[in-house]
């Protein structure tokens, strides 16, 4: 179930760039867990024959240790290529003294691909002595998006989720591999195992990971069989340039508290004030955490050429935001109280139930706003005592 940390680490890891026409930006957050397990892909180009117009993007949601998230984010990509690439052809070449020019996957070469290099990476990584002799449990979600000039390939294996964002709405999602879902509840039950508490022999949370093997070592059933799949799920869409604003990966420290809607929502009213990708990605996690999250929190955002800009007029609301919640914190701060200094917990609950509160970021809400609340209490703060976060547990954003 994972052991949890007296308070929450909230150092971040981040990194941004660019390639293909495509922006990304990342944040990542250990929370209130007692290890980082999470890992991340970012390559805006890739690096194969013929795809350097080609992107990709994933987020690796480790559990029972990081060895399996790790070392997909650095392999992953090269086992769906090294497939992918096997089965397609040469380009026609019309001069004999030249060798042809390679020629990216169709659509259907890159769907098997995909799938391939998931199932001989799983198998490649169970050869590892620590993972074949039970020394390390560990496994791994994966969710990603391939991206051509022309399509996005959508991928997942476990519960952390991609959604795209067009024509300013979530346009599509992937859909969570858990174990009560029927398919992998019949799956599991055909492979000897049970469905309890939700979880696979009242255990493990999702029915597809890469990793695992203490749930891929049932006699007569192939890879695709076992308690869990590392199979992955392949959605195909074709990209529309004029709507196609976002994508947003990330793992279910994420989405355990804000729903597609939200999420998407949030980041959209931040691309209007704020074109800093990482910052917005750091503004995502901690907005979580904050939210309740107890979980490892990636997330990567990746800005297509109609993503939202800033809005002067975005920037000037947020602005007058920020001013007010820093007047209104200033005000219950100067007034004296009977039971003594009010701690945090209780200034945001006042503030949640101010009727003249201007207009909060959709989706994120008062929790969205912690680091102005908190950065004028600690300032006029007589006592400087340390806030303890722990606090969070008992304010309702």
């Amino acid at each position: 179930m994972g052991a949890f940390l007296d308070k929450p680490k909230t150092e971040k890891y981040n990194s941004h760039g660019e390639g293909n026409g495509v922006h990304f930006g990342l944040s990542s957050m250990q929370g209130w867990r007692v290890e980082m397990e999470d890992a991340h892909t970012a390559v805006p180009e890739l690096p194969a024959p013929g795809m350097s117009d080609w992107s990709f993007f994933a987020v690796y949601d480790g559990h029972a240790g990081s060895k399996v998230a790790h070392y997909c984010s650095k392999h992953l990509l090269e086992h769906i290529l090294g497939a992918s690439l096997a089965t397609t052809p040469a380009g026609s070449d019309s001069s004999p003294s030249e060798p042809p020019a390679p020629v990216p996957p169709t659509v259907d070469a890159m769907k098997a691909g995909i799938r391939t290099g998931f199932l001989k990476i799983d198998e490649h990584m169970r050869s590892f002595s620590d993972l074949r002799n039970g020394m390390d449990r560990s496994g791994s979600t994966a969710v990603g998006v391939l991206m051509s000039p022309e399509h996005f390939f959508f991928i997942n294996c476990g519960d952390s989720r991609a959604v795209l964002y067009r024509d300013s709405h979530v346009c599509f999602s992937t859909l969570d591999h858990k174990p009560c879902n029927p398919r992998e509840r019949e799956r599991i039950q055909n492979a000897g195992g049970s469905v309890m508490i939700q979880r696979v022999n009242g255990s493990l949370a999702v029915s597809r990971a890469l990793g695992d093997y203490d749930y891929k070592c049932v006699d007569g059933k192939g890879p695709t069989e076992q308690l869990v799949s590392p199979e992955p799920a392949v959605f195909e869409m074709v990209r529309a340039p004029e709507q196609d604003q976002f994508v947003v990966l990330a793992c279910d420290g994420i989405w355990d508290v804000m729903s597609n809607e939200e999420l998407c929502e949030f980041v959209k009213s931040r691309l209007e004030v704020c074109d800093d990708l990482e910052t917005i990605c750091n503004e995502v996690v901690d907005t979580c955490l904050h939210k309740g999250s107890r979980d490892n929190m990636s997330v990567v955002l990746v800005c297509l050429p109609n993503a939202p800009k800033v809005s002067e007029e975005a920037v000037r609301k947020d602005a007058e935001l920020n001013k007010y919640l820093e007047s209104r914190v200033e005000e219950m701060l100067s007034r004296p109280a009977e039971d003594g200094f009010p701690d945090l917990v209780t200034v945001i609950r006042n503030l949640s139930t101010d009727n003249n509160l201007p207009t909060l970021p959709p989706g994120g809400g008062l929790a969205s706003k912690r680091s102005v609340i908190e950065a004028v209490y600690n300032r006029l703060n007589p006592y400087k005592e340390e806030d303890g976060t722990g606090a969070d547990s008992e304010c309702h954003w």
